[in-house]
């Protein structure tokens, strides 16, 4: 069965030409059909509204209709939406339909025998609009889902660890207690030095690898309370709390700097040992109010003052 409302415009210079098309339409039961006399008319109103079938003249003056089909094509993209177009045509031949297909044209009617094909070309049409529309919304659907789960997503994927968007959450929620309950927080971003050379030298494969062991050594030399996440390719970040300010010192962490340092990882490509610098940025309640970005940022400054002396560099923050 047709769909009365499916959206039909028809581009046709020849006035004549689109009043029987128009009445062949109607006469099938379609009710939304829109006339244009050229292509730049077309644009126009399918700009203002697109339409699910665009029955074109091949042969138009200023713009044919496969100069239309790639303006159309586009407007397509911009929309996401996908208009069936048909050409009207007296053109015959395997290399002439070939190249109008690879252009982007959906079918064909034959002028000479437009009586016969012209309803029944457009009833498939109408058919494959329904299809080809449930299909966009469904993708557009799926796109939406996924987005929304990337935003609620707080793991990483690859290590199971946490991810950046947990670790925001966790700096807040940490920075609220020791406001209301004392402490401190000593923050640890953790970078892996020269790590992408191994990756670029070895593959992904392999730095996927070597990351899970990092992962691994991390959560066997913290304490289970302790908040660890990975944040890219090249750093993981750690948050404790402590009872007092002074246990926020390298000395505290010096069990995991030679951890990641001082023991190799086992790989498919053998062991490998990393140089992992350490910037540890302390604070207590006389730190607050504080931006978490701020702290962020501290910990990223003294990544490379960690990586030159090989050892954990370590700031505390004092009070505003």
């Amino acid at each position: 069965m047709s769909d009365p409302h499916l959206s039909i415009l028809v581009v046709d210079d020849a006035k004549f030409s689109s009043a029987m098309i128009g009445r062949a339409l109607s006469q099938a039961g379609y009710q939304d059909v829109r006339f244009a006399s050229s292509a730049a008319e077309a644009i126009r109103l399918l700009e203002q509204r697109p339409a699910s079938v665009l029955l074109a003249d091949w042969l138009m003056p200023e713009m044919d209709g496969l100069e239309l089909t790639g303006r159309v094509r586009q407007l397509d993209e911009m929309a996401d939406h996908y208009t069936y177009i048909m050409l009207l045509t007296g053109k015959e031949g395997d290399n002439v339909l070939g190249e109008a297909f690879d252009r982007g044209v959906d079918d064909f009617v034959s002028k000479a025998a437009m009586n016969e094909q012209l309803v029944p070309r457009v009833f498939a049409a109408d058919r494959l609009c329904n299809t080809l529309q449930r299909l966009l919304q469904e993708n557009r659907l799926l796109r939406q889902n996924i987005a929304s789960l990337e935003q609620r997503n707080l793991v990483d994927s690859l290590t199971g660890l946490g991810n950046s968007r947990y670790l925001r959450q966790k700096l807040l929620d940490s920075l609220r207690q020791i406001e209301s309950r004392g402490g401190a927080l000593c923050y640890l971003l953790i970078g892996l030095h020269e790590a992408a050379a191994l990756q670029r030298k070895y593959g992904s494969g392999f730095y996927d690898e070597l990351l899970h062991g990092v992962a691994r050594r991390l959560q066997q030399l913290v304490r289970p309370l302790d908040i660890l996440v990975r944040l890219d390719d090249t750093h993981f970040a750690l948050v404790t709390l402590l009872d007092d300010l002074q246990e926020c010192s390298p000395s505290s962490f010096k069990r995991l700097h030679e951890g990641l340092n001082l023991k190799a990882f086992k790989t498919s490509e053998g062991f490998i040992s990393l140089k992992a610098g350490i910037s540890l940025v302390g604070l207590d309640s006389k730190a607050l109010p504080l931006d978490p970005h701020s702290l962020l940022e501290q910990a990223q400054a003294l990544l490379p003052q960690a990586y030159a002396s090989g050892r954990v560099a370590a700031m505390r923050l004092p009070a505003p």
